[in-house]
């Protein structure tokens, strides 16, 4: 069995530490303690790396394209490796949940979420597995977009930290258990 975890985010040092790259923050602290390198493939479009985990090769993707692009690298890389849908998990940011809140679905729309829009539009589902990861609605006049493209503030980045400690949890969890319904009621509390 194989499996393929991407994190959403936007490429380029300028967004590294933004809301928007919540899934690449995630997929970093996933990677800490298991020995993986990442290589760009420009082909793919994405940073890629790989690591085994229970007996079991996991591939870990971080798209290169912007947000809204995200799909063309999940479609290739599901196709060239042999992947269903099933075997994927997408981690993301959403502006619904509070900061730090985790929410773990099996299927839904994009609401409003422009990387989860473009996968569905290339793989042609909405039933695919993701990691909802809250970053708060904008406060005041800030608009959604300036709002997700700045880096949290110093109050919330300790709360942010022990949030994507909980996601890798999550994620070695799932991995070993292998029942993502499971960890949707366990988690989802």
């Amino acid at each position: 069995m194989t499996k393929m975890i991407v994190g959403l985010g936007n490429p380029g040092s300028k967004y590294q530490e933004t809301k928007h790259n919540i899934g690449f923050m995630a997929i970093d602290t996933i990677v800490k303690e298991v020995d993986t390198i990442f290589t760009t493939d420009n082909v793919f479009k994405a940073d890629i790396g790989s690591f085994f985990y229970n007996n079991e090769k996991i591939y870990v993707v971080k798209p290169t394209t912007f947000m809204n692009n995200s799909g063309i690298a999940v479609r290739a890389l599901l196709t060239y490796y042999n992947l269903s849908v099933d075997d994927m998990l997408v981690i993301y940011d959403d502006l619904d949940l509070a900061v730090g809140k985790i929410r773990l679905r099996q299927k839904g729309s994009a609401g409003g979420h422009n990387g989860i829009k473009s996968i569905i539009e290339h793989i042609g589902t909405k039933d695919f597995k993701r990691i909802k990861v809250g970053i708060g609605r904008p406060i005041g006049k800030m608009t959604v977009i300036k709002h997700v493209l700045t880096p949290f503030s110093t109050e919330n980045k300790i709360s942010i930290l022990n949030t994507l400690d909980k996601v890798d949890t999550i994620v070695k969890d799932y991995l070993h258990e292998q029942n993502f319904e499971k960890m949707m009621q366990k988690y989802n509390g």
